[in-house]
Order: C-alpha cells, then structure tokens, then sequence
C-alpha cells in the first residue's frame, strides 16, 4: 500500500470528518509518519490541492456515482476525493498510478468489498472525463467560475453582487495564488538591511516589503524554522497586510495598551518593538494556549513589556475602564481577505456564520471603547473584505458614539499609498495585490461615554 497516500487519505478524514484544520492535521501527520522529503512534498501537495478542491471534487464525484455523496463510507470517500483530484488536476500522476493506489488503499484500510466500487467510480472518470465538464454557457457563468476556481458557489455569488463578475474572477484567481511568506524584523535587535543580508546569506531568495517598512517577502527559504534569526529572535513571522497595524495604532514608548483580541500575537510584538520595549501591553485572548503562544513569542524576541490575560474582549473596557492610550480591536472575523492561506478555509465558511459576527465584532468595540482615555485611540481592523463587518461595524459604532471620531487613517500608514487621504482603509487581494484588510483609527474626544 502507498504510504504515502495512505497518510493523505487520514489527514482528509481528520480534516472532513474530525473537523481539523488542515495544516495543523498535516503538520501532527508529518512528524508520526516515516517519510522520506519527496514523500513528504507528496503528501502536502495531495492534502492541501485536494482540500482546496472540497466542493468542486465532490461535483465532480456526483457525476459518476448514483448515490448522495455524503453516504459514500467516510474513508473510502475521501479515497475517490485523492483518486480523483490526481485525474483531474495532477497531469504527473499517470492514470494508471492514481486507479490502481486507491484501489490498493481501499483493500489496506479494511473495506477490501468496496475496492470494486473504487476501481469502477475512477476507470469510469478516465473513460468519460466530459461527465465532469463544467456548465458552461449562457445562465452558467457565476456557477463556472465557481467550480473552476473552486470556491463555494454561494460565496461566489456573494463576491458578483458585491464586486461584479470580473472583479469576482480576479478575487477568485487571486485566492488560488501561492502565496509569498513574509517575515517582519524585529527592530529590537536588528534593521531590516542587516536582516535581507544574513537571510540570504543563508540561502533564503528574500526581498523588501513595498507595504511595511519592516516586512521581508520570502521567495525561497527551505526550512525557514531552522534560520538562525527567526530562532533567535531577530524576526517574527507575520503577514505583510497585518503589519501595518501596529504603524496605525502609533505606541508611543510609555504608554499604556491593550491589544483586545491579541493571538498569536505577531501585532502585539510588533507594538512593542515600537515602544522599544518601554511602557506596558496588555494582550487580552479567550484561549489561554493562545496567550501562551504570545509569551513564547516574546521571550524569544527579548521583549518585555508584554503581559497576557485571558478575559473575554467584551468584558475589557469594565475591567480597564478609560485606562488605556490606546486600545486595538484585531476582531474575530469571516477572513475573507486570506483565504489563500489557508486552504480549507473556503470549505468551512457559512452565510449564517458570517451575518452574525457583525454583532459580536460591535460588541467588542464597544467594550474596547470604554478603555480608551479621552484623547486616546482606538483602532478596528480585520482581514476580511466584507461591508458589514467592516465600514458597517465601524458606522454603526460611531453613531452610537459621537465621543468618537474618525482620523485620516492613511496618515498613518508606513509607506505613502493611494490609500493615503482614507479614514477607512480597506485592502481588497483583486485590487491592491496584497491580503484583503481593513483598518480605521478614531479618536476619543471628550470623556463622555454617550451610547444608544
């Protein structure tokens, strides 16, 4: 039996059936399997293209089997998921290898009396592959471009009425793309000049952010872990979008801030590093192995003004009442701004799930609102593209609160961008290039607390 596709096939099930994410479910099988680095490529190219594949695979398996797929037996479906992506989008897999493996892990994970089934579904996929042509024609086009693309249909829709179809595609494309890793320098212990030089001295193809002053995109880096400055602490991995955060929540050294919803912490540390490492951070998170993931971080980037709590950030603003210059809402949102960072993440999301965080994200604020002094600053980002939970929340935040006012965010943005003059600055992936982001900065400008 293929080991290696054997260790796939448990990761899919861990992922479709346990509800793991996939890097994590990945990641756990990697270090337990004995395997060599080209299997272990294998195994990640399988997972993550098939993961991303979810609806769209399954569309495709509709097409050749005569029963809802749902009821197909859970391993022996994510078996024909593997066989049929390898068909359908992996040309280096001959057809040969990719029929007769499934068939061969079928009989070796104990369901021996549905390898006929197996067999049958995929020689039949490689006969008639124009079963599985996408609708294509008039009436058709938003459910193509969500197929080929693989995204979920209704997301798709929802990026049409909201973008238009061209502008969906490009988001959908966009979505699809490898993204570049991106590490920030941690200006306590070196600039980002000296950074460049030693990571490529270690054979990393590295090159500047455009975006963020202390950014690093990384072309090329093998085991990035093993680098000698992430190690010890002379950088921080973190999206390139994220760090512009810390630049438009301005810490100044001394100050008091409270970082609400503060894992895994890349924004907190990067606060800090602009206090050199002077005055207090508070890093508020509901999960307390979150919080010790912030502590870990800051250890090992020589940082010491960091202290965690676990508290809930809609109780924040009672506990730390008009005690904070500044106080960062980084809410809990949909991510529709990095779906191509994380693979599975397309698959997971729902309409319903999305309409209610608005709610929850105003909440928030208005409890972070309340621990900001007067003349303090209160900044509300996100990584997601969607209105309401964006310039919606914040609308609706200010209306309740006139002691609040909106600042030329883009002023405060590291690198003078076409964004420069917006109050509210929102990053769209199809438009700008970079993860899709939100972010806005307001000022408090009385000590009244005026709600309702």
């Amino acid at each position: 039996m293929d080991k290696a596709r054997e260790t796939a096939v448990r990761i899919l099930y861990e992922v479709h059936e346990n509800g793991a994410y996939a890097n994590v479910a990945l990641a756990k099988a990697l270090r337990q399997a004995e395997l060599g680095e080209q299997d272990r490529r294998f195994v990640t190219e399988l997972v993550y293209g098939t993961v991303k594949a979810g609806g769209t695979l399954d569309w495709i398996l509709r097409r050749y089997v005569n029963r809802p797929v749902r009821k197909i037996q859970p391993l022996v479906r994510e078996i024909l998921r593997l066989g049929l992506y390898q068909l359908f989008y992996l040309d280096k897999v001959p057809v040969s290898a990719a029929c007769n493996t499934a068939v061969e892990l079928a009989k070796g994970m104990g369901m021996k009396g549905l390898a006929g089934f197996v067999n049958a579904v995929l020689r039949t996929a490689v006969r008639e592959p124009e079963k599985a042509a996408f609708p294509s024609g008039k009436g058709h086009a938003t459910e193509n471009l969500a197929l080929s693309s693989q995204h979920p249909e209704w997301l798709v829709r929802r990026w049409v009425k909201t973008f238009g179809f061209e502008a969906a595609e490009r988001l959908c494309r966009f979505d699809n793309e490898q993204p570049l890793l991106s590490v920030r320098t941690n200006t306590l212990r070196t600039e980002r000049d000296a950074l460049l030089e030693e990571l490529r001295q270690a054979g990393a193809e590295v090159e500047p952010s455009l975006w963020a002053p202390e950014g690093i995109l990384v072309r090329r880096h093998g085991a990035l872990d093993a680098l000698a400055p992430l190690q010890q602490g002379r950088c921080q991995v973190q999206d390139e979008s994220s760090m512009l955060v810390a630049h438009v929540v301005g810490p100044q050294p001394g100050e008091f801030i409270i970082d609400c919803c503060a894992a895994p912490g890349g924004k907190t540390t990067h606060m800090a590093a602009l206090m050199h490492d002077k005055g207090r951070i508070l890093a508020g998170d509901i999960y307390d192995h979150k919080l010790q993931r912030i502590e870990e971080n800051a250890a090992r980037l020589g940082i010491q003004i960091i202290e965690t709590e676990e508290i809930d950030a809609r109780e924040i603003g009672e506990q730390y009442e008009a005690m904070a210059d500044r106080v960062l809402v980084d809410a809990p949102c949909s991510g529709l701004g990095v779906l191509r960072r994380k693979q599975d993440a397309r698959w997971r999301k729902t309409a319903d799930e999305i309409a209610a965080l608005p709610d929850l994200q105003l909440s928030i604020l208005e409890s972070a609102a309340m621990a900001v002094k007067p003349g303090g600053v209160l900044v509300y980002s996100t990584c997601t593209i969607e209105l309401a939970e964006n310039q919606g929340v914040v609308s609706r935040f200010l209306e309740a609160h006139p002691e609040f006012a909106l600042e030329t965010t883009g002023h405060y943005l590291p690198l003078p961008t076409k964004h420069a003059e917006s109050k509210m600055v929102q990053l769209l992936p199809h438009v700008d290039g970079t993860d899709g982001f939100f972010i806005c900065r307001m000022k408090k400008t009385s000590k009244t607390d005026k709600k309702g």
